[in-house]
């Protein structure tokens, strides 16, 4: 690995760790606000109506729904970005760097699931958030990793990228094939015109962004129509953006483009991303909330599942030797990651906003308190039990 790469991994995890911390503001914000006279307000600038139009072409959406809808597209891209260079030339290149982290988010996402839906059995509406505590929000995870300084290894904060990665591909496939619905022949036509439009433009070595752009926002806008969820073209954009430029001396435009969307996304896109979503009025909560089967199921597969299904399928995967435990890694501290896999804020919210929307049934105070609940679980008794499990920076080097 060279400087300059080392250097792109460690700026890469502290901004995400930075925006991790963020995003915790804006998240308690938003909490604060809900529960708060100055309620009304939130919810007058999230339901805020923004039209956009273009000759018949209508966009019409509440301000929640353009942040989930729009933001979060662009949030997509920078993620099909960073897949593209993990596979590429990043870690998952090499196929021993991936078994680990791949075994653990197979678990990951397994065992959340089949715990929600154990617990919502008889209930077809409920069950269509089988998938809300099967994400993982690297942004959170990394900063509670922040918090912990330099007794981290490096070897750690890579397995949890890693895994986070795998768990965002899961993510972006639940979507594709679990949350679209009222499927538009035609709209998907011109989506499949520009997909042939922007592979052309990648066979032709265009390395200036702008065509892309042009053609992304034009399958965005038929993604919006389609019904196939409109994030999905974000990652579909990022597969065709050059990873070479056709000047050697140039720079590489896709990790150009994603060095330029990590601070955008980091500290822009996501805080507002949460800030909309987090808004949730504890009022006359009482336990039978709590135990309901929605949030129960969530609470409980983001808190117990994760844990569980990474910790033990990376087990079996060490102990019939298809793999290792990294260096600088112990057991505790690989348990006291999959406690922050638990922290599925950010993703479980965007598709907890998409499970429930076509159902009628309105569960947007469900999903959030079983979110914020076993995040909030996770991320703490992840910090402690990492805390006491990793040596403290000095005592590491003087014990080598």
């Amino acid at each position: 690995m060279t400087q300059s790469d080392d250097s792109f991994i460690k700026n890469f995890l502290k901004q995400e760790s930075a925006g991790g911390i963020i995003l915790v503001f804006a998240g308690a914000l938003a909490m604060v606000l809900a529960n708060s006279p100055l309620v009304s307000f939130y919810n007058l600038l999230i339901d805020t109506p923004v039209v956009v139009q273009v000759g018949a072409l209508k966009l019409a959406k509440p301000l929640l729904l353009w942040v989930n809808d729009g933001f979060m597209a662009v949030f997509f891209l920078l993620v099909g970005l960073e897949l593209k260079r993990e596979f590429l030339e990043g870690e998952l290149s090499d196929y021993r760097n991936v078994i680990l982290p791949g075994l653990g988010a197979i678990g990951g996402m397994a065992v959340p699931a089949l715990v929600y839906i154990l617990l919502n059995p008889d209930d077809p509406v409920a069950q269509r958030g089988w998938a809300i505590p099967t994400a993982t929000d690297i942004a959170f995870a990394l900063g509670v990793l922040s918090l912990l300084g330099s007794r981290v290894p490096l070897t750690l904060k890579v397995f949890l990228t890693v895994l986070a990665i795998f768990d965002d591909i899961g993510a972006i496939l639940i979507i594709a094939f679990f949350y679209t619905s009222n499927i538009s022949t035609a709209a998907l036509v011109v989506t499949a015109i520009c997909i042939v439009v922007l592979w052309f433009l990648n066979r032709r070595g265009v390395d200036d962004f702008s065509p892309y752009l042009i053609v992304g926002v034009v399958m965005w806008i038929a993604l919006v129509k389609s019904g196939v969820h409109a994030t999905l073209g974000g990652v579909v954009l990022a597969m065709f953006v050059p990873m070479r430029a056709k000047n050697p001396e140039k720079s590489s435009p896709a990790k150009s483009l994603e060095h330029d969307l990590h601070s955008v996304v980091a500290f822009f896109i996501l805080p507002v991303f949460a800030f909309c979503n987090s808004g949730i009025s504890f009022s006359g909560v009482g336990l039978e909330h709590i135990l309901h089967p929605v949030p129960l199921g969530i609470t409980l597969g983001l808190f117990v599942g994760k844990q569980l299904g990474v910790f033990l399928f990376c087990w079996i995967g060490i102990k019939l030797n298809f793999t290792r435990l990294p260096d600088g890694m112990s057991w505790a501290s690989l348990y006291g990651t999959a406690l922050l896999c638990g922290i599925g804020f950010t993703m479980s919210l965007f598709i907890g906003s998409l499970a429930f929307e076509e159902t009628g049934v309105n569960r947007m105070f469900d999903e959030r308190l079983g979110i914020i609940l076993g995040s909030l679980l996770s991320g703490g008794l992840g910090y402690i039990v990492l805390r006491y499990s990793l040596k403290p920076a000095k005592q590491s080097k003087a014990s080598r």
